[in-house]
């Protein structure tokens, strides 16, 4: 099945920021859902597109917003959204990140937290913690809200959320040799 041309150009755009560009708008994305209702008009869609400098016509923006509102109700599902905008990742990358999640997530439980953290998370070394600018609760939220997705930080990140965040690491990686070194030597695994 052949990708939507704009779709990729939308991609494109945000991956130029690097990994954290699509969570980014995602992130601008729940903010902005008020009311909760895990969907976007195309004035907040616009505006989001504006807010972010993503280089788009506003006639590849409304097409782009049609093609998701597949209810032709005047809304899309930001998430739906967001998945389809992520790259896909093969299933050699997704085993790897499966392992590094599982070697995080000491309690088995399916979520990192401060607990999990503890066993394999040393700040005794991290600069912030030598300055004593932050202590080792602090560091480990910070760590935590890299991953975590939602506009209100909870201090877990679930399997979804990490393979979230990897979805744009990996797309900034060529190689599957590349990435798979990448993963070993920062998660352990």
């Amino acid at each position: 099945m052949n990708e939507n041309p704009l779709i990729s150009k939308f991609r494109n755009e945000l991956l130029k920021r690097g990994p954290s560009g699509i969570k980014s708008i995602g992130q601008y994305f729940r903010q902005i859902d008020d009311n909760g209702s895990r969907t976007l008009t195309f004035e907040e869609f616009g505006k989001g597109i504006i807010d972010h400098n993503v280089k788009i016509s506003a006639e590849e923006a409304s097409e782009l917003f049609r093609y998701f509102d597949k209810n032709q109700n005047g809304q899309i599902d930001y998430e739906e959204f967001l998945v389809n905008v992520r790259p896909p990742m093969n299933n050699f990358r997704l085993n790897l990140i499966s392992k590094a999640f599982q070697r995080m997530d000491r309690t088995g439980d399916g979520r990192i937290t401060f607990e999990d953290l503890k066993g394999v998370y040393k700040v005794n070394k991290h600069p912030r913690f030598l300055s004593g600018e932050m202590n080792e609760s602090q560091i480990f939220r910070q760590f935590l809200d890299e991953f975590d997705a939602s506009s209100h930080k909870d201090g877990t990140v679930t399997f979804q959320e990490f393979v979230d965040y990897f979805a744009g690491v990996s797309a900034s990686i060529d190689t599957d040799i590349y990435f798979d070194c990448m993963m070993r030597q920062c998660w352990k695994i």
